[in-house]
């Protein structure tokens, strides 16, 4: 499947997991997602942001937002989320924002969530998964993880920055401007580069 490719229509899974500072930010850039004229979007949360009200909002806002944005009723189930694999429902599938919890369980093959879940069950089918970097440890604790996932087959990453290297110097976020060029990319089996902003 390439973005040339207009037998069908692209079938995108567009999974949020907590990074809750980011969710305005992603949202903007999920309406630029939808607007693409072949492109289906297929909304998941995790449970963490499918129920989780914080000063950035209420849970509620954002899946209604998400659902509004989407014209799909929002996947938040392991149930939900496994016949992404055997039905073959995704061409591409992204995880935005990527925290470095979920980047932990990807990188050691731990499905608990219905994200996790979509992406061992999309991966199954050797199909692009585009990770939208969000952590403070992503130069610490997280690095193995970031690390080992790079090295991983059909894996590919939103370019990437420290988002306040004085104060948080292990923060690290992804550059979700960037998160549409990086998307068709992956759908051509491309990483986009630079990988690291300066």
């Amino acid at each position: 499947m390439t973005v040339s490719d207009s037998s069908h229509k692209v079938r995108v899974g567009f999974a949020m997991t907590g990074s809750f500072c980011t969710f305005s930010t992603v949202m903007e850039q999920l309406k630029q997602l939808a607007a693409q004229p072949d492109w289906e979007i297929t909304p998941i949360m995790s449970p963490n942001a499918y129920s989780t009200d914080t000063r950035f909002g209420s849970a509620e806002h954002f899946r209604e937002q998400m659902t509004q944005i989407c014209s799909h009723d929002i996947l938040h189930t392991i149930a939900q989320t496994e016949p992404i694999g055997p039905k073959k429902l995704l061409d591409l599938l992204i995880v935005a924002p990527c925290t470095g919890n979920t980047l932990g369980k990807l990188a050691n093959g731990i499905t608990d969530t219905c994200v996790t879940l979509a992406v061992k069950a999309h991966l199954r089918n050797a199909r692009p998964v585009l990770l939208a970097v969000s952590t403070n440890d992503a130069l610490a604790n997280s690095a193995q993880n970031i690390g080992s996932l790079f090295n991983s087959k059909h894996i590919f990453f939103v370019p990437m920055r420290q988002d306040n290297a004085q104060d948080k110097p292990t923060s690290i976020v992804a550059d979700f401007s960037q998160l549409l060029p990086a998307a068709k990319a992956a759908l051509n089996a491309k990483q986009l580069q630079p990988v690291l902003l300066g």
